[in-house]
C-alpha cells in the first residue's frame, strides 16, 4: 500500500530525510516513531502531497504522490497534529463538510455520518458546535471526519497527543474495529509507546533523518533487549532529551531564504 525508497528530503542545506526505505502492506496498522525533529511529520507531508522530496521515489495505493497528487488525496484521510476543525460548525456540519469537499455521494452520506458518529460516541452531541466541546471529543470529531469517503490509508500523526489515558484507549479501540472491518491501512505516529505496542503490526524507528530499525514490537525488543517497547525505543535513539524539532515550516522558510540570497 505504502511503498518508500531511497526518499531524501533538504531544506536548503539541511537534511530533514536522509535516504530512508520502507513499506506498509495493505490493511496494516504500521506505527513511524521517532524522538522531536527526528523527520516523521516531514515523511507523513511527502506522502499525502503537502511536500515534494528532493529525490527518492514514493507509491502510495500503487501512485506517486510527488507526480500524481489529485489522484493519491483519494485514497486517504488524514489527523494532523494540529487541530483543524471550525469550532464554530456543529459535529455533523463538519462531517457534511468533509462528505462535500471529498464528494461522497449524497445517498451515502447520512448514513456513514451517523455510523461514525455513532462508533466514535458523538451521535448525541451531533448538533452542538464543536466549541463547546472537550478537547478529547473534538479529536474524535477529526478521526472519525478522516474516515468519512471511506479511504485505502488512514495517515494519524500523533492523534492522542495531550488526551487522557480513558480517552486514548477508547479510540485505539475505534481505529483497530474500522481496521479490521473496513480493511484500511492505518500509519501512525506517537510518543506513547504503549500505544505502538497495543496496535501495531510493524514499526519503523526513524531518528535523525534516518531508519535505525524496522520490525515487530517483539523483534524490536529482542534486538535490543530490552523488556519494554519504550526502552527498546531508547536503546535505539538515545535518551538525551531532545528539543523540538524544526517545523516543516521553519524549513520552507530557511530554504527559501537561501534561494533568494542566491539569486541577487
Amino acid at each position: 500500500m505504502i511503498r518508500v525508497r531511497n526518499l531524501v528530503k533538504n531544506y536548503g542545506d539541511f537534511p530533514a530525510v536522509k535516504d530512508i526505505s520502507f513499506h506498509v502492506e495493505k490493511g496494516e496498522i504500521f506505527a513511524f516513531l521517532g524522538p522531536n525533529g527526528a523527520g516523521k511529520t516531514t515523511t507523513i507531508k511527502m506522502l499525502t502531497t503537502l511536500l515534494r522530496p528532493s529525490s527518492g521515489h514514493m507509491e502510495v495505493d500503487g501512485l506517486d504522490p510527488a507526480t500524481q497528487p489529485d489522484e493519491v488525496r483519494k485514497r486517504f484521510g488524514i489527523v494532523f497534529q494540529d487541530a483543524s476543525t471550525d469550532d464554530e460548525l456543529t459535529a455533523w456540519e463538519n462531517m457534511d463538510l468533509h462528505c462535500v469537499l471529498y464528494k461522497v455521494p449524497r445517498k451515502t452520506r447520512a448514513h456513514r455520518i451517523e455510523m461514525l458518529l455513532r462508533l466514535f460516541e458523538l451521535w448525541d452531541r451531533r448538533g452542538d458546535p464543536l466549541k463547546f466541546f472537550s478537547g478529547g471529543m473534538k479529536r474524535r470529531v477529526e478521526i472519525a471526519r478522516s474516515f468519512l469517503h471511506t479511504p485505502q490509508i488512514i495517515f494519524l500523526d500523533e492523534p492522542t497527543l495531550g488526551l487522557d489515558p480513558q480517552t486514548r484507549n477508547h479510540l485505539w479501540t475505534h481505529v483497530q474495529k474500522l481496521n479490521q472491518e473496513e480493511g484500511v491501512t492505518v500509519f501512525l505516529t506517537t510518543h506513547y509507546m504503549e500505544e505502538a505496542d497495543r496496535v501495531a503490526g510493524r514499526i519503523a524507528v526513524i531518528d535523525h533523518g534516518r531508519i535505525v530499525a524496522q520490525g515487530t514490537s517483539s523483534e524490536l525488543k529482542a534486538r535490543t533487549d530490552s523488556e519494554t517497547l519504550e526502552q527498546a525505543f531508547l536503546s535505539l535513539t538515545g535518551s538525551t532529551m531532545r528539543e523540538e524539532g524544526v517545523s516543516s515550516m521553519d524549513m520552507m522558510r530557511r530554504a527559501n531564504r537561501l534561494w533568494r540570497g542566491g539569486r541577487r
